[in-house]
């Protein structure tokens, strides 16, 4: 309180200076260092002063739009508070968030976001590396079921209700569910929701279970895909991409169905374009403006020195209807 009243600035803002907080104006640093001199009270340590504004921004891959979306959407918000994103991401030639990790710790790194991915993908070594740095972190969709970090994710399981429920309302009683590998943390959470829709309605699992399918996010795998659901009965497909959903509609083409008139087809994430493909793409559009605020609020106030966050913030996706949904064929 002391200091705070010295320096004329707020205890919060004490606090982010004597945790080495880069987000503190220069000044406004150094008014509180001087308070601290004239009340004879230590500085901060040179550890914790000399961490550095840079974050990372660590996304598998750039294939999917959505990891680009959240990269920029977060990087435009660290600017804004002093701070330098650094995108990294798998490379062809095996550059991994493994080799990323080393290389931020030895920038003395400030934080880290994962975008789809997390620490435990990396590796046993990097996260042992990054709690014994006590590095803040913040978990944006993550791939696994990592407790360690503050997470933010889209209720998956939430948004597929909504699209089946969209497209039971259209008369479909066969309705798929294409989503990602088995491992996939958020995919799990979308067959969750999937077979909670279908329990509710008295569907039993051995009946349901053969409307799922597990396969790699890529049009390919999503247009494989196509035909063992349509020999199950299959009329409508719900995604969980929009990746897989490109790909569905590809693989309906090559089988000589229409969409929607022969089968109907919801995506994942409303990626940019999906306005504009052939059909419009109904889709389960994610909040990236409202998760990136969240994430950068959950970095600032680990970096501040700050405890006791929710380890966990869900966000609902939103029912985006377009063209490629339709009532049942008769």
């Amino acid at each position: 309180m002391r200091v705070a009243e010295f320096a004329g600035v707020s205890e919060a803002t004490v606090r982010r200076v004597l945790n080495g907080s880069p987000v503190v104006a220069e000044v406004t640093t150094e008014r509180v260092l001087r308070a601290l001199d004239v009340l004879g009270l230590p500085r901060p340590s040179a550890a914790a002063a000399g961490r550095s504004p840079l974050v990372g921004l660590v996304v598998p891959d750039l294939q999917n739009p959505v990891f680009p979306a959240f990269a920029e959407a977060l990087a435009g918000r660290l600017n804004k508070r002093g701070l330098i994103p650094a995108l990294c991401t798998r490379t062809a030639d095996g550059v991994s968030e493994a080799n990323y990790i080393d290389m931020l710790l030895a920038q003395d790194i400030g934080g880290i976001v994962f975008i789809g991915s997390s620490y435990a993908d990396a590796g046993a070594e990097q996260g042992a590396a990054l709690k014994e740095r006590r590095v803040p972190i913040v978990l944006v969709n993550t791939a696994d079921e990592n407790q360690d970090g503050v997470q933010i994710a889209t209720d998956d399981s939430q948004a597929v209700e909504q699209a089946l429920v969209h497209l039971a309302g259209m008369g479909h009683e066969r309705i798929g569910l294409l989503v990602g590998p088995a491992g996939h943390a958020p995919s799990r959470r979308k067959l969750a929701g999937f077979s909670e829709f279908w329990q509710a309605r008295g569907v039993g699992r051995e009946q349901w279970q053969s409307w799922v399918v597990h396969a790699l996010f890529s049009l390919e795998a999503g247009a494989s895909s196509v035909p063992g659901l349509c020999g199950r009965g299959v009329t409508a497909i719900v995604c969980g991409s929009d990746t897989l959903a490109l790909g569905a509609v590809r693989g309906a083409r090559r089988m000589g169905l229409k969409v929607p008139q022969d089968l109907s087809v919801v995506g994942y994430d409303d990626s940019a374009l999906m306005g504009v493909v052939d059909p419009p793409l109904t889709t389960l559009r994610q909040p990236v403006t409202a998760m990136a605020d969240a994430a950068l609020n959950a970095l600032v106030a680990q970096m501040d020195g700050q405890g006791g966050l929710s380890p966990l913030t869900l966000f609902q996706a939103d029912l985006i209807v377009r063209m490629s949904t339709a009532r049942v064929p008769l």
